[in-house]
């Protein structure tokens, strides 16, 4: 593995950035109500970044002491030639782990690609079992075929798979038991999220959070867990069943957010560099880089927005401010 040939990317709170999150479209075949608006207005094409591009800011970002690539969207899958691209970043010296989350709708067709170009691990969101409610909360029909994919990434290599799910009140939040009960039998990791501010038709309360406090005691209402020895705090809090049936987790971004530990900086699709989730603005890279930026630069521009993170997103502080755009332009 190459050393990192550009200081680390350090801020000033103690963190490193270990992590990047790259968009490679805003695009989606859903219209999740947690995550986009029901009537979107795409980023224009030409704004994009190019594979060549993304390549790029993961190499520089890698020169950096970046390990770990995450491919998002949207909807990844919905760009041309993604399984091309993840065999280009898996070149990238220094890039350690790279992985994907994905609605799991086109992986039938993509799947062993994806594991053949070098993928490492593949997640995929589903939020209920039921197709009535399937269609409610993704604004499109296709449980079938979500299920599909799942099946197709774990015959192509991908186990165990991941899965997250989102919790609303009123919405699933009834299902907890039932998804953990699935996700049991097929040997899947769960990983429960609590709903956060970031869907596009601004539909998020505070009361319709399902706090990870309720979610553990509906699962414990199922199957009994404890917290899994050993496990490293990372996005997900971790818990093993005490039967030996596997184990799953919860995301409390909204009520035990963890940005004590954050390592993590996301690339948009049209390359912003934004260095929380909840960022209220992002630094231009594409304009630098189609100006002929150096590598060097590339990497003070990383560095100076790296050491400007803030401690935190204050979703439940006075102070919280929505970012500028929904989850599928930022970056899942």
């Amino acid at each position: 593995m190459a050393a990192p040939s550009f200081p680390p990317l350090n801020d000033a709170y103690g963190r490193v950035a270990r992590s990047l999150r790259v968009s490679v479209t805003d695009r989606c075949n859903f219209r999740c109500v947690y995550c986009m608006p029901e009537q979107p207005r795409w980023l224009p094409k030409d704004d994009i970044l190019s594979f060549e591009e993304l390549v790029r800011v993961c190499r520089v970002a890698a020169l950096c002491g970046v390990e770990k690539v995450r491919i998002t969207g949207g909807e990844p899958l919905a760009r041309k030639g993604v399984p091309e691209l993840v065999r280009m970043l898996k070149e990238v010296p220094g890039i350690r782990e790279l992985t994907m989350t994905s609605n799991g709708m086109l992986l039938p067709r993509h799947a062993r690609d994806l594991k053949a170009a070098g993928l490492d691990r593949l997640t995929v969101s589903l939020d209920t079992l039921d197709a009535e409610r399937f269609l409610r909360i993704n604004r499109r029909p296709g449980l079938e075929e979500t299920l599909r994919g799942m099946e197709a990434a774990e015959k192509a290599g991908f186990s165990p798979l991941k899965v997250n799910a989102v919790v609303m009140r009123g919405m699933n939040d009834d299902e907890v038991g039932a998804l953990a009960r699935w996700a049991r039998h097929h040997g899947r990791l769960l990983r429960f999220i609590e709903f956060m501010p970031l869907e596009g038709d601004r539909n998020w309360t505070r009361e319709r959070v399902v706090p990870a406090s309720e979610i553990l005691e509906r699962v414990r209402a199922n199957f009994p867990f404890r917290p899994m020895p050993g496990a490293a705090r990372t996005t997900a809090e971790l818990y093993e069943y005490e039967d030996g049936g596997g184990a799953f987790g919860v995301i409390a971004s909204v009520t035990r957010p963890f940005c004590e530990d954050c390592d993590r900086i996301r690339i948009t699709a049209d390359g912003g560099l934004r260095t929380c989730l909840f960022a209220q603005s992002a630094l231009d890279l594409r304009g630098p880089m189609r100006a002929g930026a150096a590598d060097a630069e590339l990497a003070a521009l990383l560095g100076g927005a790296v050491r400007g993170k803030g401690p935190g997103h204050l979703i439940d502080l006075p102070g919280f401010r929505r970012p500028d755009r929904a989850m599928n332009a930022i970056g899942g």
